[in-house]
């Protein structure tokens, strides 16, 4: 992992670390344990969110590896819609939700902003008559740009919607249409500035690294025009290819093993760069993949509180959840979810139930995303002194320069910041380090 033999070629399979164990270690055999967990009453203080996967797009990206469907029509959707408020009248009535009302809420996709502003506001109504809003801390809400009208966006911020953020990924139109992005770069401005001037508390604008075609000089130009747009927060990713995306079919059929991207090197230099320019104009650096204007009054509650342990409930088509220490996710086949529901039968898939020390492992690897741990937390939560339990690893870390240790825990340096999702394995229990070579 840590070795000078990496060559730094982008090659097909998923780099970003989001959860742990990896993926693999959920099955259809554990599902039964998702129902010992909802039928448990909740741990005192442990916060609830909701994220709701809205799968439709105008187009598929070529790097997109989520659930999304391009082809459905206007009864689909309403299907879809009236699928994802009986899972969660379903889950209203079960006993882990303990009276708490929802801290965060999150609209994620595929496209949010897709459908319609009636069909946004009957399904918001109708969730907060299962679960009420009026605690939540963070209501996030994910856009494509070409989808925004005026009406629209007034729609989503009579909804509530605190964090609006606008799926750019870059600002140059060829490279846009040779990534498969349905927008261009002329409905950026007009969405990003009417939605300033209505209000939203929080607009964050997404950039992508190493998008297929892109040139340092292109890059240096994304980011001048974000930091001339000025949103509230700047997200960016590194280019990856999963295995279930248009550009690793092609890459097949061509027989290449090296994707059509920038190397992982230069997608950390273009990130240190983007990094260095916002902090120049005022921004401070929250975590591996996001800057923010003023820190103070500008979080992102959904990692915040998912990376610290909270329960989370994945709405939709192939979503994820966590509760009480039980990861799942739902079906895959929009069909299938649809018609699970039909029968009142909640679309669950595979599951995991964490130990005590993989939960442990979960939130620290997870936290290290944010650039700064507290060892505290660890010690409170789980009884671990995390440089005690972690010597070898942390110890290597701060050997090649990627972290440095502090008087209340540790701290990435910008190094090993830009390329924490790759150093995390060094955290996963041997039996999970090897299941990523397998």
């Amino acid at each position: 992992m840590l070795t000078d033999t990496d060559i730094e070629q982008t090659t097909a399979g998923s780099y970003f670390v989001s959860n742990y164990p990896p993926y693999s270690f959920w099955t259809p055999d554990h599902v039964g344990e998702v129902f010992n967990a909802l039928d448990r009453p909740p741990a005192p203080g442990t916060p609830l969110g909701i994220y709701l996967h809205i799968p439709f797009c105008r187009k598929r990206c070529h790097f997109c590896y989520f659930k999304v469907y391009t082809d459905k029509n206007a009864a689909e959707v309403e299907g879809y819609l009236d699928s994802a408020i009986q899972e969660l009248t379903i889950y209203s009535e079960k006993a882990f939700i303990g009276g708490r009302k929802p801290g965060f809420i999150y609209f994620g996709g595929g496209t949010p902003s897709y459908i319609s502003s009636r069909q946004l506001a009957s399904l918001v109504e109708r969730m907060k008559r299962l679960l009420p809003w009026d605690e939540a801390e963070e209501i996030a809400f994910e856009c494509e740009p070409g989808t925004l009208t005026e009406g629209k966006l007034r729609g989503i911020r009579d909804l509530g919607v605190t964090r609006l953020s606008l799926g750019v990924e870059n600002f140059d139109d060829e490279i846009l249409k040779i990534n498969g992005r349905a927008h261009t770069s002329k409905e950026i401005g007009p969405a990003y500035r009417f939605a300033r001037s209505i209000g939203f508390p929080q607009i964050n604008i997404d950039l992508i690294a190493g998008m297929v075609g892109e040139t340092a000089g292109n890059w240096r130009e994304c980011v001048r025009k974000t930091i001339e747009l000025d949103p509230d927060s700047v997200t960016i990713y590194q280019m990856e290819v999963p295995y279930n995306t248009t550009i690793f079919k092609e890459m097949k059929i061509m027989g290449q093993s090296v994707a059509p991207v920038a190397s992982w090197k230069t997608k950390r230099e273009w990130v240190r760069y983007a990094f260095s320019e916002l902090e120049n104009a005022g921004y401070t650096v929250r975590s591996a993949y996001t800057a923010v204007k003023n820190p103070a009054t500008t979080r992102f509650v959904y990692t915040d509180l998912l990376w610290s342990g909270a329960d989370m409930l994945g709405l939709g088509v192939a979503s994820f959840s966590h509760v009480q220490g039980t990861h799942f996710q739902n079906v895959h086949e929009f069909e299938t979810y649809c018609g699970r529901l039909a029968q009142r039968t909640l679309p669950i898939y595979r599951a995991l139930t964490l130990t005590t020390e993989q939960r442990m492992i979960r939130e620290l690897i997870l936290q290290m995303k944010l650039g700064k741990v507290r060892e505290r937390h660890f010690a409170d939560k789980f009884g671990v002194h995390i440089w005690e339990r972690f010597a070898g690893p942390l110890s290597l870390l701060r050997d090649h320069g990627f972290l440095t240790a502090e008087a209340d825990g540790l701290r990435l340096t910008r190094d090993g910041l830009l390329q924490v999702d790759r150093l995390l394995s060094e955290f996963f229990l041997p039996e999970h380090r090897l299941a990523l070579t397998a």
